[in-house]
């Protein structure tokens, strides 16, 4: 596999450095906003449409089905182009899908813009994390991981927030109107300041490898989007699926076989997709694992959340927005501390509160969200918040610390799809076990005990937590290339 520029750790001054990552930062912020932006619209795209939630929430589950299938391209796409042409690659998909959100005429054209912008975020968020890994050296890299990869948390926890204050001062194009401006100064300013850095290199893309992972992630999510397909609720309902969604979940799990078969076998030869030797690497199988979990419950909440309040407790969008406010910003907040406390005291004492919290929290909602008023529901998302926080800077940092080199690009699309495939399937399946439960009878207690029985579901997946964070430990140097 030649290569034309080998820098896997680049020479640049800790100014550099720090605009390098803020450029990055910011970029990724917007991109990753989007991905829940419309959870705090469906209920107006809803009557504006004429769709049903489980048509509804394609907004949103087709925005992460296209970021877990472009993720694992990822690590060829940054070999391949190297920094700058890279991040043009991202934000100009995304600056473009943008554009055209804005001006959808019809529900069909808007699903896919969000596909479209999709594909730049997916690209995003593995930049950013291989540039750090590359950047930052290990004794630093808890209070750096800190101040930057809660943005891929806080970023979706803000957005039913921030649509909701849009929502109020008009129509939902709002939402992408917003954002325009500040994708394309984000794209101008990056071009402009970001130097290239990593290794470029010639290898091919493995074209089976990629109809494997479109037909294993999307038939997945397909399947389970499609469970809950018989009951619309109040908009009448849902379309019956085209494929039989146990059919489609059975060939999509083949599918993946198949696909994690042929990366074992191109690994042999240095130029596989995605490469599952990460997973020889016990801390980072952890935190795999215990990211996975912990996504679900954040990406589910913030579209169960939602529907609650508006649909359950008649809040507008604006006070369901201003509600989960101080969740997200208790994440935020949180990052540095939580990279410094990293890089005292290590992984292991962070992730095992913030599993237990997460928990926690979502049993909590289970059991009391029928008789609770919008308050204690706040208390509760902030609870999950801070327990979230405290899971995702360690798993980021100790998993792909645990790598060596070689490894890291692989390493953050493993994570970065494996978030993304099970964000949608937790909200898919979230969305499919609300309808089912609360079947055609849209009055509130039967949408209520619909949000109650998935929040059971999220609490039972997120218990499991509790044992796989044991597994991440804190590396204390960069393990040699294998």
């Amino acid at each position: 596999m030649p290569i034309t520029a080998a820098t896997p750790h680049p020479v640049t001054t800790p100014a550099q450095t720090t605009l390098i990552l803020r450029v990055l930062t910011v970029a990724t912020f917007v991109v990753i906003l989007n991905e829940t932006i419309m959870n705090n619209a469906i209920p107006r795209l809803m009557d504006d449409f004429g769709v049903v939630e489980t048509s509804a929430q394609w907004l949103t589950t087709a925005f992460m089905l296209t970021m877990a299938v472009v993720i694992p391209m990822t690590g060829w796409i940054m070999r391949r182009l190297a920094t700058r042409r890279t991040f043009a690659l991202a934000m100009g998909l995304f600056t473009v899908g943008t554009t055209i959100a804005a001006a959808a005429p019809t529900f069909e054209v808007l699903v896919a813009a969000r596909v479209v912008q999709a594909g730049g975020t997916a690209v995003m968020i593995p930049l950013l994390m291989t540039t750090l890994m590359d950047l930052v050296p290990v004794t630093d890299r808890g209070r750096t991981m800190g101040n930057v990869s809660l943005v891929i948390a806080v970023a979706p926890a803000m957005g039913p927030a921030v649509s909701g204050v849009l929502l109020e001062l008009g129509t939902w194009r709002l939402i992408f109107l917003a954002v325009l401006p500040i994708a394309a100064a984000s794209l101008v300013l990056g071009l402009r300041l970001l130097p290239d850095t990593g290794e470029r290199e010639h290898g091919r893309l493995d074209l089976p490898s990629v109809a494997l992972a479109v037909v294993g992630f999307g038939g997945i999510v397909y399947g389970l989007s499609s469970l809950g397909g018989g009951h619309g609720g109040e908009g009448g309902p849902a379309p019956e699926p085209v494929v039989d969604p146990l059919l489609a979940a059975g060939v999509a799990a083949l599918a993946l076989a198949v696909f994690a078969w042929r990366q074992l076998t191109l690994a042999r030869t240095g130029d596989p997709l995605m490469d599952l030797r990460a997973f020889r690497h016990r801390s980072f199988t952890g935190a795999f694992v215990t990211m996975c979990l912990g996504f679900a419950a954040l990406i589910s909440s913030v579209i169960l959340l939602p529907i609650h309040l508006q649909r359950g407790l008649g809040l507008s969008t604006l006070e369901t927005g201003l509600l989960l406010i101080p969740g997200g910003l208790a994440m935020g907040l949180l990052g540095p501390s939580i990279g410094r406390l990293y890089d005292r005291i290590g992984a292991r004492p962070l992730v095992v509160p913030g599993a237990v919290g997460m928990t926690l929290s979502l049993t909590l909602f289970a059991v009391l969200l029928p008789h609770v008023g919008m308050w204690t529901v706040l208390v509760l998302h902030v609870l999950l918040s801070l327990s979230l926080a405290l899971l995702f800077t360690p798993l980021f940092t100790a998993g792909l610390g645990s790598l060596p080199h070689s490894l890291h690009a692989h390493g953050s699309a493993l994570l970065g799809s494996s978030q993304q495939v099970f964000g949608a399937a937790g909200t898919a399946t979230s969305i499919a076990v609300m309808s089912l439960v609360a079947g055609s009878d849209p009055s509130t207690a039967e949408r209520t005990s619909g949000v109650q029985a998935a929040f059971v579901m999220l609490a039972v997946a997120a218990a499991v937590s509790v044992a796989t964070c044991l597994l991440v430990s804190t590396p204390v140097e960069d393990p040699a290339d294998e």
